[in-house]
């Protein structure tokens, strides 16, 4: 089984985190593809980021089982599926139906308090009202999550403030950038942290494995063939 792993910034070394939690949860036989988009911005944090994401995304989406698209915000996440013949996950979808299955509510802890607007805009699509009990907010901006030594301790007490001030039962990780804080925080706050890569591929695996696939009708149909001019010439439907 292959399993695509897209990181939609343009950052290498994210790349190389987000791949080293995939492979981390990928179970025997999966072989994990962890790629960089060609094109974009650097980190996504904002609307206009999130939308200049996806032409990078839909270009290296390729034939795999599965796919998961690795920025919480869940960028590109229905165009891919018009594209993909396997399952595509975002991390954020598969991180907050995780924590339905762990408590009964959740707390989000992100990185810029301008993208927590679009964590609620996904709770708010992803699960029931009121299952997501907050989004906090830490203000460090997502590259700066590897290189800030303090960074960790700072999501892990601003994880343990959101437990106590949304009386929520998980945390879920709001950027792929935190992958690496999951075990260390759930083990320092005694509760289920959740790294929505992690969650993703595990998902993702699971779906092909249970030999599911997209369903083709309505919506998810691949999209209709039309002209596309100037930059996005390239993105034509065939």
């Amino acid at each position: 089984m292959r399993v695509q792993v897209i990181n939609p910034n343009t950052t290498e070394s994210m790349t190389a985190l987000i791949e080293a939690s995939a492979r981390a949860v990928a179970g025997p036989g999966v072989v994990v593809e962890a790629v960089t988009s060609p094109m974009g911005p650097a980190s996504i944090e904002s609307h206009y980021d999130e939308a200049l994401a996806v032409p990078g995304i839909l270009a290296v989406l390729n034939d795999a089982d599965a796919h998961v698209l690795a920025c919480f915000g869940d960028p590109g996440l229905d165009a891919a599926r018009e594209l993909a013949a396997g399952p595509v996950v975002g991390i954020a979808e598969a991180a907050m139906h995780a924590a339905m299955l762990l408590g009964r509510g959740f707390s989000v802890v992100t990185t810029l308090s301008r993208t927590r607007g679009r964590a609620h805009d996904l709770a708010a699509r992803y699960v029931p009202p009121g299952a997501c009990r907050g989004v906090h907010a830490c203000d460090i901006p997502v590259l700066e999550l590897e290189s800030d030594p303090a960074a960790r301790k700072e999501v892990v007490a601003l994880a343990r403030h959101a437990l106590d001030h949304d009386d929520s039962d998980v945390i879920v990780l709001g950027c792929a950038g935190m992958a690496g804080f999951a075990a260390e925080a759930s083990a320092e706050l005694d509760v289920p942290v959740i790294d929505g890569v992690a969650a993703g591929v595990v998902l993702a695996q699971s779906l092909v494995t249970l030999g599911l696939r997209p369903s083709g009708r309505g919506e998810f149909a691949s999209p209709p063939p039309k002209a596309y001019t100037g930059l996005l010439r390239e993105f034509t439907p065939s």
